[in-house]
């Protein structure tokens, strides 16, 4: 649809959510996604159930999406790009056909990034890092200053270890492969310990576990919450990070720098760093016992409210619904799992949003004891499996065929020179 097929509207008309979403060719729901995402303001109806929207603030947003739809392809879609690895339907999502959530909650971390990357299943499989990629790595990661970020902390170690690895230019899929099941042990290993000890041997959360809470001795329910944290978030489809390794991998740049491409967009706060978010706003509900204040300051700051709703689910997020199911064996996680209830209940008078992965993982690194950064790192150690799965598969593809020609909007040319 063309700019000038919307009729003109009156700016000072309000918009019910039903005409909203027919304007805006979306569902109801989508809606006040939109709005928990800055994208559109709404206003309760007085003495009602609903809201409403300004009728020129929508139709602007509608605009938009088409000038970004006709935009993004030349066929005038969205950016689509083939893949084997994850499929997103209906409130649920499969890793190569199978669903997700059975895998993460029936196997390790190792073994569903197995499955991602080869399409077969080896059960019992750990992940080992040699001693000389793991020294190089610790020596570039203790010269960062104290406030780097964990995304910091996982790049420079995967630069690090890309310099210990002479033979990183080998794309074939034996030596990516194996390049994968050292490089995200390495990455583990490198990061500073939450105590004095590092734990270098057993499987991945364990070992994980050491560098993030301060609990040396983890019950068995809440390392499973934390092992299938990790095997939820490996891959989500074409995230904004799974892009960038995309375009270095179709680039042939090699395996460390494709990860390293994914690591410098994972730390934005609409992506990896989400979580944190979540965490604080988590934490000051039981700080005051209660979400309404808290949900009140951020909506009278005209911030979105952290780990509420997602663009591809409609309904719930299932890798929450997952990571709950399994907090709730873990007694210290109850005031935690109650906080974030009252944050969805507080939320759904304004948008009537579910929980999503970012709540949960707030959950899990708040009851663990876990610092607000804590989700970040776990979820840029679980993607790095899914990144490597998209690298080996765009090696397949046509070389810089992740190259979209640019729509030039500036000043039409010949310009005279500037003075």
């Amino acid at each position: 649809m063309r700019d000038q097929e919307f009729a003109p509207l009156d700016a000072e008309r309000r918009l019910s959510t039903k005409e909203a979403a027919e304007l805006l060719g979306v569902k109801p729901e989508t809606v006040y996604a939109y709005v928990s995402r800055g994208q559109l303001s709404s206003r309760r109806v007085t003495g009602g159930r609903g809201s409403t929207f300004d009728a020129g603030e929508v139709e602007a947003l509608a605009r938009r999406n088409r000038r970004e739809s006709a935009g993004s392809s030349p066929s005038g879609g969205e950016l689509s790009v083939r893949t084997r690895i994850t499929l997103i339907e209906s409130d649920r999502y499969y890793y190569r056909g199978v669903d997700a959530v059975d895998l993460a909650t029936r196997h390790t971390y190792e073994e569903v990034a197995e499955w991602l990357w080869t399409g077969r299943m080896r059960p019992g499989n750990t992940f080992t890092a040699p001693a000389a990629p793991v020294a190089v790595a610790r020596r570039a990661v203790d010269a960062l200053p104290e406030h780097a970020t964990p995304t910091d902390l996982l790049r420079v170690a995967t630069i690090a270890a890309a310099t210990a690895d002479p033979l990183r230019f080998d794309l074939s899929e034996d030596a990516v492969l194996g390049t994968a099941r050292t490089l995200i042990p390495t990455l583990v290993s490198a990061l500073p310990p939450a105590w004095r000890d590092r734990r270098d041997e057993g499987p991945l959360a364990h070992r994980l576990w050491t560098r993030l809470s301060p609990h040396k001795d983890p019950d068995e329910a809440s390392l499973r919450a934390l092992d299938a944290a990790l095997a939820l978030l490996v891959d989500h489809d074409l995230a904004a990070s799974t892009l960038a390794v995309r375009v270095a991998a179709s680039a042939r740049a090699h395996a460390y720098a494709a990860v390293s491409a994914g690591l410098g967009v994972i730390e934005g706060p609409l992506h990896g760093a989400a979580s944190g978010l979540a965490h604080r706003l988590l934490q000051d509900v039981l700080d005051q016992g209660d979400a309404a204040p808290v949900i009140a300051d951020e909506l009278r700051a005209g911030r979105r409210i952290p780990g509420l709703g997602h663009r591809l689910y409609p309904g719930e997020d299932p890798r929450a619904r997952a990571l709950f199911a399994l907090l709730e064996q873990i007694p210290r996680a109850e005031p935690a799992l109650l906080a974030a209830r009252d944050i969805v209940e507080t939320t759904a008078r304004h948008a009537p949003l579910h929980a999503n992965v970012d709540l949960a993982l707030a959950v899990l690194t708040t009851s663990c004891g876990m610092p607000p950064t804590a989700g970040e790192t776990i979820f840029a150690v679980a993607r790095t499996a899914g990144w490597i799965a998209h690298a080996l598969e765009e090696y397949g593809e046509r070389p810089l065929r992740m190259r979209p020609s640019g729509l030039y909007t500036g000043p039409k040319p010949p310009q005279p020179l500037p003075e």
